[in-house]
């Protein structure tokens, strides 16, 4: 066993709603016997990923990204590797989904100050964001002015679907945001499949294959306790073996001190790493 290689493929700095910039975030892999990862911020690529792959302290480093996106009718995300950033494609994506995530984020400042209480303006929470702004930021906010005990006191009582300072974000459609990553040289994977409430998986993944993505994310530390899982990770697993798609995976780490502490919960062989480059358009 000894020279195995692992990677974790589903990580987020500063640039969206983590705590750690991308050195931070390489440090904790690397603590954690990592020799890979990607960063998938949201809806955004950080500036500090300048390239689809460089070697940072000793860890490869993936520019990946995650995108909110309508997945044959549900609401979903799909997650890009080895992306050139910068590529217009890809910048057009982005504009869009910055447009719609600070007109969502008024709504729910609206929201706040009209159910709360609590005097908080669209300015006061973007100056939380280093980069993409979400609810993270808005829950930070609300921690701060003491409408919310933590991170998850806040999404539990108010920023969660169906809570009273909810808004939904308008979404991409999975076609689209895959054509966005393969634009880029990019390879494009669903993530966390057992979010989505399909009942016959295999014309789910078989449609997206044929929409240009090429992986699905089949290793994910799902947490039943706090979000419904509609799918086992091994069907998924053999689906993508069956339809030749590439078993991605991550932890869905945000950092210290956020909603989800996970890096080293998810180790992916580094195999994978091999064949996602394979896919892309990186020589």
């Amino acid at each position: 066993m000894t020279g195995e290689r692992w990677a974790d493929l589903h990580l987020h700095t500063r640039w969206s709603d983590g705590t750690l910039d991308v050195l931070g975030m390489v440090r904790r892999a690397k603590a954690a016997g990592l020799s890979c990862i990607a960063i998938t911020d949201h809806d955004t690529i950080g500036p500090d990923l300048v390239a689809p792959c460089v070697e940072v302290d000793g860890v490869e480093v993936i520019c990946g990204v995650e995108v909110k996106a309508e997945v044959l009718g549900e609401r979903g995300e799909i997650l890009g590797y080895f992306l050139t950033p910068g590529q217009p494609a890809l910048q057009e994506l982005f504009a869009w989904m910055a447009a719609a995530r600070g007109r969502r984020m008024e709504e729910m400042v609206r929201r706040c100050r009209e159910v709360l209480g609590v005097r908080i303006d669209l300015e006061e929470v973007a100056g939380e964001a280093a980069g993409s702004v979400g609810r993270p930021h808005l829950a930070a906010v609300l921690v701060r002015r003491g409408v919310a005990a933590t991170y998850e006191d806040a999404f539990q009582r108010y920023l969660s679907e169906g809570c009273p300072c909810y808004v939904p974000l308008p979404r991409p459609s999975s076609r689209q945001v895959i054509a966005a990553i393969r634009g880029a040289g990019g390879v494009a994977a669903l993530a966390h499949p057992g979010f989505l409430p399909f009942t016959d998986w295999e014309p789910v993944l078989t449609a997206l294959s044929a929409q240009g993505m090429a992986a699905v994310e089949t290793y994910y530390p799902y947490d039943q306790s706090q979000r419904a899982v509609h799918v086992d990770a091994a069907e998924i697993e053999a689906l993508a073996a069956k339809l030749a798609l590439i078993p991605t995976g991550g932890s869905d780490d945000h950092g210290p001190g956020s909603v989800k502490e996970s890096v080293g919960r998810v180790r992916v062989p580094y195999a994978v790493v091999d064949r996602l480059r394979a896919a892309s358009s990186v020589t």
